[in-house]
């Protein structure tokens, strides 16, 4: 097993690798803890909190933890844009987000006991074409001098996902990494722009192939077909069944242990911050596979998203199982790590 333990470069003086993060349309996160969510009557929450999220930000959270130079831009509502200043201002990321007319929108997250998430998603600011042309000279002006972009979340009124997809080219044209995580429509515009890294779960893989996929046989034919179509990697979550991930290098798959699930809300998210993690740091692919479904799986057990505590992340890591994978579209084992079937 490998027993590489994983430091940060927080306050150590060493330089930091440096990262962008898109969100379009970020919200703040109103969640709230419960005994169980009882339709058409009066639900006591037990515990609530109110703060600054989006997919791209949890992303930049989780980075600039571990030690990450993070830059954050996208649309960010004036009428309320304080709690997100102060947390870029904590977490230490350069803020570069365009301000636009309104209030960013809110989200309503009800945690269960038993970890069931019920999600109330309101609408965002509607932008204007004033507001996406200083986005995108922000944005470009921004792939001058850096190399990572992760484009995560939703669009607001105003994005098409053509638009979106357009930006990932333009970044991948000019030799940009883009991981890029969205769902509905704008994931399958942004995948026909060949991001660099995806991270689809089942429902949102089976959303691109517009079939219903269930069993891992079909998720790897699926997978595959991303692959051949000019996806160098394909993350595909598959919750408490771990990761699988296929690159130039074949498959890989992992298997976290059993955890008790507090909130899975930011797990995904913290996925894709893992696996640009081990990128930014040149790690080995089993290495970053092995530290991504470790952070991952330790954001379960804990409402908020970020990095708690490095040391169990280190300890978690080595709890991870990493085995080879079959190819759907061969039949043959990837023997590169062990002769084991996902």
């Amino acid at each position: 097993m490998n027993t590489t333990t994983i430091t940060t470069t927080k306050a150590t003086g060493v330089i930091k690798p440096k990262v962008v993060t898109v969100t379009l349309n970020p919200a703040l996160d109103l969640t709230g803890s419960l005994d169980s969510l009882s339709l058409g009557t009066v639900n006591v929450v037990n515990k609530g909190s109110l703060h600054p999220a989006g997919k791209g930000v949890n992303v930049a959270k989780v980075l600039a933890e571990l030690g990450a130079d993070v830059t954050v831009t996208g649309l960010l509502g004036a009428d309320n844009q304080e709690p997100f200043c102060q947390l870029f201002e904590e977490i230490g990321a350069t803020d570069k987000f365009i301000r636009v007319k309104g209030a960013s929108r809110i989200n309503v997250k009800l945690v269960e006991s038993m970890g069931k998430v019920s999600d109330i998603n309101f609408p965002g600011v509607a932008v204007s074409q004033d507001d996406i042309n200083r986005f995108e000279q922000t944005l470009f002006e921004l792939a001058e001098t850096h190399d990572v972009f992760v484009i995560a979340g939703s669009l607001p009124a105003g994005i098409t996902p053509e638009l979106c997809a357009d930006w990932i080219a333009r970044l991948h044209q000019e030799g940009k990494k883009v991981l890029f995580d969205s769902s509905k429509a704008a994931l399958v515009a942004g995948f026909s722009k060949n991001p660099w890294l995806v991270k689809p779960n089942d429902e949102e893989l089976a959303q691109w192939a517009g079939r219903e996929l269930t069993t891992e046989h079909d998720f790897t034919e699926v997978a595959e077909q991303l692959a051949e179509q000019g996806i160098a990697n394909v993350v595909v979550s598959l919750g408490a069944d771990g990761v699988m991930w296929l690159n130039n290098e074949g498959w890989l798959r992992s298997q976290p242990p059993k955890m008790q699930v507090v909130s899975t809300v930011g797990a995904g998210d913290t996925l894709v911050a893992g696996m640009c993690w081990g990128h930014i740091n040149k790690w080995s692919k089993q290495e970053t596979l092995r530290f991504a479904t470790a952070l991952s799986a330790l954001a379960v057990s804990q409402v908020g998203v970020g990095v708690e505590d490095i040391n169990a992340v280190n300890a978690m890591k080595e709890r991870v199982t990493i085995s080879g994978c079959v190819l759907a579209s061969t039949n043959e084992l990837d023997n590169s790590i062990n002769n084991v079937k996902c």
